[in-house]
């Protein structure tokens, strides 16, 4: 099972309806499920795992991005991908950057199971529920 708040899900889709016909590929982290608040923050283990944030994507950044292949650092705790096929279907393609879980949305950009998919790096399909929670606010931090 692979789980996500309702509210990162909102925003990675907004950000692939507001991209389209362009794709976007950013790297998501996981929050254990013991720091969330909310109404679903007690409904798994506190040690699991909960896709809670995401990289801003910088798809016109020539130094990082190469052929489509993101080249920076990723965030330490990214262990999944979210990637938009705009024109596309719902599943993995020989194009897409590939991490432990890949998130897929496919337009109309909905929450549904025919938008969105959670699947492993051979493609596999996983199970996916969001969860009506949030991580803890944290202080912006700068160097």
């Amino acid at each position: 099972m692979v789980y996500a708040t309702e509210g990162l899900i909102d925003v990675l889709l907004d950000l692939a309806s507001e991209a389209d016909p362009d794709r976007v590929s950013t790297g998501v982290s996981t929050t254990p499920a013991g720091e969330l608040v909310g109404p679903d923050a007690d409904a798994v283990d506190p040690e699991t795992p909960v896709f809670t944030d995401f990289l801003l994507p910088d798809p016109g950044n020539a130094l990082t991005h190469v052929f489509g292949v993101e080249l920076s650092t990723p965030n330490r705790n990214a262990g999944g991908r979210f990637i938009s096929h705009p024109a596309g279907e719902l599943g993995l393609s020989l194009r897409d950057d590939l991490a432990e879980v890949v998130f897929i949305a496919v337009a109309p950009w909905e929450a549904t199971d025919e938008s969105l998919g959670a699947f492993d790096r051979r493609g596999e399909r996983l199970p996916l529920e969001l969860l009506d929670a949030a991580p803890p606010e944290r202080p912006f931090e700068t160097d």
